[in-house]
């Protein structure tokens, strides 16, 4: 057994130096970020050799925490990012237009009559998010049409969007650039999908083809030498991560920060232990699962690896 070590906290000079004593100091939740540390530090080690996805819900992109997505995205320390529709709804809103910070426990009928929404203690006026969102579709779906685009999947989607918002903060825009692949498997569960369903009753020849992202996440997985995966959260991001790296006998590396429980027999709070046993983590995968909220967590993970030269 090895010895729980005191955090010295006069020999910590940067994030990686705090990394790397939280390996040993056997405190709960902050040795498994340490870990998660590190995995990831050998995963980007073997980048030419491994094929690494990334999974996460949209709620977080309305924080902060987008522009640590967006540098893990411009340093293309990921291949392929899976996600909900909601994260191009944030994206795009973002890149026109301010949210605020709230708290949880405000009065929400004042809220919704000051056209603000809440989403928990991020605040959203109306003219942030809807009306922006239907003019910026509307443009770029048009744009399309005049290039003479009918049939697209998500993945082509996501690219020819971020390359329309054009904007330096924008997540999309940098996978655009970094040739980082983003599909969205749910793509009609938010603004974004619900202005593509609105063009297409104009337009009946326009067709959003999800079996090219299949085929595309088929080649990634039947293709990689190894596979790793960084997931936030659960729902069907992480599940579309995890199931199609079951058939190549699961992940080799992976990361899971969650808030989810496991007792109910959600997905989102399943260990990765669990995973081993539908063949979607490998049997010896190098993995760790962190309870904790990411935007507390994440930040600190990306700075040291940022530290560490990657």
């Amino acid at each position: 057994m090895d010895k729980v070590q005191d955090i010295d906290l006069d020999s910590i000079h940067s994030f990686s130096d705090m990394m790397n004593q939280l390996i040993n100091s056997g405190g709960f939740m902050g040795r498994y970020i340490g870990h998660a540390y590190k995995i990831w530090s050998e995963m980007l080690e073997r980048r030419g050799e491994i094929t690494i996805f990334m999974s996460f819900p949209a709620d977080i992109m309305a924080t902060g925490l987008r522009g640590v997505i967006r540098e893990i995205v411009r340093r293309r320390w990921v291949d392929v990012v899976i996600t909900t529709c909601g994260t191009l709804d944030h994206d795009l809103a973002r890149s026109y237009r301010d949210y605020y910070m709230g708290e949880f426990d405000m009065d929400d009928i004042k809220l919704r009559d000051s056209e603000i929404h809440r989403l928990g203690n991020i605040l959203i006026p109306f003219d942030s998010y809807g009306g922006v969102i239907q003019e910026v579709m509307s443009r770029f779906l048009n744009d399309l049409k005049s290039r003479g685009v009918e049939d697209i999947s998500t993945y082509e989607l996501c690219s020819e969007l971020g390359r329309f918002i054009d904007s330096e903060s924008s997540v999309l825009t940098w996978a655009y650039k970094k040739n980082v692949k983003v599909i969205v498997p749910g793509i009609y569960d938010g603004a974004v999908g619900y202005q593509i369903w609105v063009f297409q009753q104009f337009n009946k020849n326009f067709r959003l083809n999800l079996f090219k992202d299949e085929k595309l996440l088929s080649d990634y997985v039947y293709n990689a030498k190894s596979t790793g995966g960084v997931i936030i959260g659960g729902g069907i991001s992480k599940h579309h991560l995890i199931w199609w790296n079951q058939f190549r006998e699961g992940l080799d590396y992976a990361i899971q920060i969650t808030t989810a429980i496991e007792y109910d027999g959600s997905l989102s709070g399943a260990r990765l232990s669990e995973a081993v046993t539908w063949n979607k983590v490998g049997k010896y995968a190098n993995h760790v699962s962190i309870w904790g909220d990411v935007t507390t967590i994440l930040p600190f993970i990306v700075k040291a690896l940022m530290e560490a030269g990657h």
